[in-house]
Order: C-alpha cells, then sequence, then structure tokens
C-alpha cells in the first residue's frame, strides 16, 4: 500500500511539473510573441477605417515583425486612433515620415499593419510620435467593381451574339455584304474599273508627255529631278572626303604621339 502510494506521488509530481512547464513555456512564446519581454516604445497612426484590424495584430516593417497593436481607439465618426507598440531595437529605422497601411497575411489572412520605410534624411520618429496613414483597399469595394465588371461584360457579349447573329442571317449592311453575292459581284467589278480607270490614266500621262506643247514642261521636270538627284550625290561625295581626311589626320595625330 505505501509502495502503490510513493508511486503515485512521483506520477503526480511528474504531471504538475510537466504542465507547469507547459505553462511557463506556453507564456514565454505568447510574451515573445506580444513583445512583453522586449523594450518597447508607442507610435500611433489614425485611420477612417481599420478594416478589421485587432488589438495584438503584428506591425511589420520591411517584411519582419517589429511590434504588435496596443489599442484602437474611437475618436469620432471619421477617425480611428491605432496605438502600436514597436521595438526599440529598430527604432533607429522608423523615420518620421514613414506611413501606415493596413494589410493581411495572405489573402484571407489575419490584418496588421506595415510600416513603410522613410526617406534617409528624415529624423527618427521618437515615442509618442503620430505616423501618416495609407487607407486600406476593402474587399467588399473589390468584389461591388467586380461584380460591375463581370455584368458589363456580360452586356457586351450578348450584344455581339446579337450582332453576329443579325451578320449571319444577312441583316444589316456588313450581313448583306457578306451573304449577298451580288454586292461581293459589284465589288469586284469596282475594282476592275478602278484598275482599268488607273491604266487609262497611265496612257494618258505618257500621252501628254510626247505632245510638243507639254513637251518641254516634262523635260525641264525631268531635269529639275536629275539635278537634284546629282546635287545629293555630290554633297555625299564631299561628305565622304571630309571624313576620310578627318580620319587621315587623326591616324597621323597618332602616329605623332606613339614616337613621342
Amino acid at each position: 500500500m505505501e509502495t502503490h502510494s510513493q508511486k503515485f506521488k512521483i506520477r503526480l509530481g511528474l504531471f504538475v511539473a510537466g504542465g507547469l512547464a507547459l505553462f511557463i513555456l506556453a507564456i514565454f512564446i505568447i510574451g515573445k510573441q506580444k513583445n512583453l519581454f522586449n523594450p518597447v516604445y508607442e507610435l500611433t497612426s489614425t485611420f477612417s477605417n481599420v478594416s478589421g484590424l485587432q488589438v495584438g495584430n503584428n506591425i511589420r516593417f520591411a517584411g519582419i515583425n517589429v511590434g504588435t497593436v496596443d489599442k484602437i481607439t474611437i475618436i469620432n465618426d471619421s477617425t480611428v486612433k491605432v496605438a502600436m507598440l514597436i521595438k526599440k531595437d529598430v527604432k533607429q529605422f522608423i523615420k518620421s515620415d514613414c506611413e501606415v497601411a493596413i494589410g493581411s497575411e495572405g489573402l484571407i489572412g489575419d490584418r496588421l499593419l506595415v510600416i513603410t520605410q522613410g526617406s534617409t534624411n528624415a529624423l527618427v520618429a521618437k515615442a509618442g510620435h503620430q505616423l501618416a496613414s495609407s487607407e486600406p483597399v476593402e474587399i467588399d469595394a473589390i468584389m461591388a467593381s467586380l461584380q460591375v465588371t463581370a455584368e458589363n461584360a456580360e452586356i457586351i457579349s450578348q450584344q455581339l451574339a446579337e450582332i453576329m447573329f443579325k451578320v449571319n442571317s444577312g441583316n444589316g449592311t456588313l450581313g448583306r455584304l457578306i451573304q449577298d453575292t451580288t454586292i461581293a459581284n459589284n465589288l469586284s467589278q469596282t475594282m476592275i474599273n478602278i484598275k482599268r480607270s488607273s491604266k487609262g490614266l497611265d496612257e494618258n500621262m505618257n500621252a501628254a508627255k510626247e505632245n510638243f506643247l507639254l513637251r518641254g514642261y516634262f523635260r525641264r521636270q525631268a531635269e529639275a529631278a536629275e539635278e537634284k538627284k546629282q546635287e545629293a550625290a555630290d554633297k555625299k561625295a564631299d561628305e565622304k572626303k571630309k571624313k576620310e581626311s578627318a580620319e587621315k589626320k587623326a591616324a597621323k595625330q597618332k602616329a605623332k604621339d606613339a614616337k613621342r
């Protein structure tokens, strides 16, 4: 009986010791996450809508957890004040012109605060300093916008379907153009007539060039064109000579510099 009682006491002691160790470990982990054991200082910011942010949510800077949300207070009907506890070991990086935005851990994760990086020349934000804020984009607003877009796309697709049905049925100008072979034949004949007219115009121009009344005019036009062509060729040749001369001078100067 005494042996059984001694074993029971040992088991009870081990159970209590294990429970106490787990309790201490849980307090340590929670305290580390909530910065209970780290020196911190307070910063504030204001929002018109905190979008589900809660006390205890994380605060990130450059992708690293640097603090937690300490208090959320409604100032008036359009302003909510958020108090933040920031680790003192990152104080030198939090500048007075940093901005605070509300984000989330993943698509459906908890809300958190994100502190953007400030300018290098700005002063360090002291305890109690109020940082500027950037209002969050509400998921409901995004979903409403997507719904409107989807409805517009549905209306456009229905209208396109109606237009294609009319075209395939031969209704409207485009439908008649596609379905009616007579219109297509008329268009083909029109193109043939245009080609013939163009050919006749070329023949008339050639005939006008041979006319003794207009021959001098066309000859002067040809001579002017030839002169322009010759001027362009002479200009190109002069530029080429200047370039070759400059290259020769540069080569001679380079040889002199090498001898020195």
